[in-house]
């Protein structure tokens, strides 16, 4: 493995981890990927398009991540540069292929995806020592998603970014659970519950807060994060919008009404709004209100790492929104 050369840089606003590749969507909705006639070509994986989203919002942002040594490699890192993210933690595996995943569409909420991540990824290969600890101990913010966790040597390569940060403010961990990368669930909690005493913030939906503490319900769920030590549980609860609680405050956010084209970017953009509002110290529920307003904008669009809003996109819908609440 190779990695880029390092450099002395100002200590980042964000340091993801985690998955990147390319996604392969059909330019057709609403039919199988068997009588899919054309596909787009575009930067993917969820650690990838997190980093994205909060360069689009104006902060230094940056992915430790692997890619193959094959054109599709080439395009990732392209990209990300492109889209403002910093590559230098990037790093290039000979043996696996960079990952590429399709999706079907069928609006308003129904969009299978397909990995081809087999034998392994890239990105899963990240080892302990290929991590720059002073760039995970000195970044404003460190997100990493539970993906990570399914595979040494990443799993490994996540507990050595965790002990070196420590449990500082603004460690998150998004609960972003594929059952097709685990063994079973109750692996895939074993080790959410050993993450979740390293971090500080955590974010998931009804389903992954399953996973990791084994409560749907929402306020059981935040409050079960809580007593892990987090200090701020967020519970996405799709149409019934979003939960944010600390040991002191309960928000709840309703959804922003939009017409679907693509959901699968939501969550990503949501993250990446997430990540402005806390490195900004906005109240948690503008923070949570602009997280909605990012996630539903790009889910009337079809991509999603190239479809990220802009910070003037995301407010102009947040603040309409909480217009319209404040005028019922």
């Amino acid at each position: 493995m190779t990695t880029t050369q390092t450099q002395t840089e100002r200590p980042l606003d964000v340091l993801a981890i985690g998955r990147s590749g390319v996604d392969i969507y059909p330019l057709q909705t609403g039919v199988g990927l068997e009588d899919v006639s054309t596909f787009g070509k575009f930067l993917g994986g969820s650690a990838a398009n997190v980093a994205v989203a909060a360069a689009r919002l104006g902060r230094s942002s940056a992915l430790i991540s692997g890619i193959g040594a094959d054109p599709f490699g080439r395009f990732v890192r392209a990209e990300l540069e492109r889209l403002g993210v910093r590559t230098r933690h990037l790093i290039t595996d000979g043996r696996y292929p960079t990952p590429v995943t399709f999706c079907e569409i069928f609006p308003p909420d129904d969009f299978p995806l397909y990995f081809y991540r087999r034998p392994s990824a890239p990105d899963l290969q990240i080892q302990p020592e290929h991590l720059d600890l002073e760039a995970v101990r000195t970044a404003r913010l460190f997100w990493a998603t539970v993906t990570g966790l399914s595979e040494e040597p990443s799993r490994s390569a996540h507990f050595a970014a965790w002990e070196a940060r420590g449990r500082i403010r603004h460690t998150v961990l998004d609960l972003d659970y594929r059952p097709m990368f685990w063994d079973s669930p109750a692996a895939a909690t074993e080790q959410v519950q050993r993450a979740l005493q390293h971090v500080t913030v955590a974010v998931g939906n009804r389903e992954e807060c399953e996973i990791a503490v084994g409560e749907t319900n929402a306020h059981r769920a935040a409050d079960a994060l809580l007593d892990l030590g987090v200090e701020l549980a967020i519970v996405k609860q799709g149409p019934k919008g979003v939960l944010g609680k600390t040991r002191s405050q309960s928000v709840t956010v309703a959804p922003n009404p939009v017409d679907v084209v693509n959901g699968l970017g939501a969550g990503d953009a949501f993250g990446g709004s997430l990540i402005n509002g806390l490195l900004a110290g906005w109240p948690l529920e503008k923070t949570l209100r602009y997280a909605n307003a990012a996630g539903a904008i790009v889910a009337s669009r079809l991509e999603c790492s190239t479809a990220m809003p802009t910070a003037d996109e995301v407010a102009h819908l947040a603040d309409a929104t909480a217009t319209e609440a404040v005028n019922v």
